[in-house]
């Protein structure tokens, strides 16, 4: 048995059916925001790139968003620019392939922002009458590819849920399918180990060159004390060094060996674990990984993050019971109960069932709640 899912012309499968809006530059996100006023079934993505960066953001904007617009979980997607912008529609829609529908407005070459929102109206409400066409088949999980995120961590959180994420990303390596693990800079002082579950020699260079470039950047600008440095909810929740959120954090990917190691944002070519240089920041990081080709994310969190996202179902993992009884709408599963006295095994197979059930349409607590929020990562100054 597999995953009931979307079959894309593309040959990716979908686990979500969404018809997106998207500007391709900060100047219409107005008209982005009306239109998804007025046609409420498709998801809005707004965002405040765009112009005004150097090259590298440029480019790591670009894919971002060309990745998003392809992304399986899309049936069609509308792309709203102004006109003048660096990074327009067409650019996007370039990039991100064929086998979809993918419409472009200008707001300037519409005759101005209520033309552009007429008109973006008419092309949303075709596309979602389009996509209400398209079935659900059923597929193996090797055309399953989920992503892993922790934030709001807490002293459980290395313990109970990303041990618990751990085993359901080694099921699914087992099944064929693709996991990504992110959060570079919360992997320092994993370094004498992370390295040797590399698949070969040239994943392990790059990736200790990666660690060793965010150490540099950590010493840089934090100064010797700098591993000292975790955000205030992570001191709150019990954790003590950048160096002890690292243990925790890499139990997300399980114990397969790394595949390949991406840029940010950049799709994935291997199947099972690969690494994606995203920061440590979740919106940032979980935009990144959907970019990457993740149709489901996994998120643990010892402190309450209710952050989801518009493209890809976002599952919330409790790494404790009082924070499960305390968020009940936000939360999905429960991992805290391995510190009850749950086996971890037992709880990492009631994991693996719930991403099953997600992988074919069951909605999470950030889909239900509506808390899909969407950033892009960049490195350089603003113009």
């Amino acid at each position: 048995m597999g995953f009931m899912g979307y079959r894309r012309a593309d040959g990716l499968v979908g686990v979500r059916n969404h018809v997106v809006v998207m500007s391709s530059v900060s100047c219409a996100n107005a008209v982005v925001e009306q239109i998804g006023s007025a046609v409420p079934e498709v998801k809005t993505i707004t965002h405040p790139e765009g112009c005004g960066r150097g090259p590298q953001d440029v480019l790591m904007t670009l894919r971002t968003l060309a990745n998003v617009a392809a992304h399986p979980n899309v049936a069609g997607i509308l792309l709203v620019g102004l006109g003048c912008e660096v990074i327009k529609a067409e650019f996007i829609a370039t990039e991100a392939g064929d086998g979809k529908p993918v419409e472009r407005i200008g707001i300037q070459q519409c005759g101005g922002t209520p033309k552009a929102v007429t008109r973006g109206i008419e092309i949303a409400r075709r596309l979602a009458g389009e996509a209400t066409a398209q079935e659900r088949r059923e597929f193996g999980f090797e055309h399953l590819t989920i992503a892993t995120e922790c934030g709001g961590s807490d002293s459980f959180s290395g313990l109970t849920a990303n041990p618990t994420v751990g085993l359901a990303a080694d099921w699914l390596v087992g099944q064929g399918g693709s996991v990504i693990l992110s959060e570079v800079t919360e992997f320092l002082g994993t370094e004498s180990f992370i390295g040797e579950r590399c698949a070969n020699d040239d994943v392990r260079e790059q990736l200790l060159d990666l660690l060793a470039r965010q150490t540099e950047f950590v010493k840089r600008d934090l100064g010797d004390e700098g591993h000292h440095v975790v955000a205030p909810g992570n001191q709150d929740g019990g954790i003590t060094t950048i160096h002890e959120k690292s243990l925790g954090c890499v139990k997300k990917g399980g114990s397969s060996p790394i595949q390949e190691v991406l840029e940010y944002a950049q799709r994935h070519t291997q199947r099972g674990l690969c690494v994606m240089d995203t920061p440590g920041s979740d919106i940032f990081s979980i935009t990144g990984m959907i970019a990457g080709g993740a149709q489901i994310v996994l998120f643990s969190t010892g402190r309450g993050s209710p952050a989801g996202s518009p493209i890809a179902p976002v599952v919330k993992i409790a790494s404790n019971t009082p924070l499960f009884e305390r968020m009940p709408d936000d939360m999905d599963f429960n991992a805290g109960r391995i510190a009850d006295g749950m086996s971890l095994a037992e709880c990492g197979t009631e994991l693996v069932d719930l991403v099953k059930a997600v992988a074919s349409g069951a909605p999470t607590a950030p889909e239900r709640t509506k808390t899909e929020l969407f950033a892009i990562h960049t490195v350089g100054p603003a113009f």
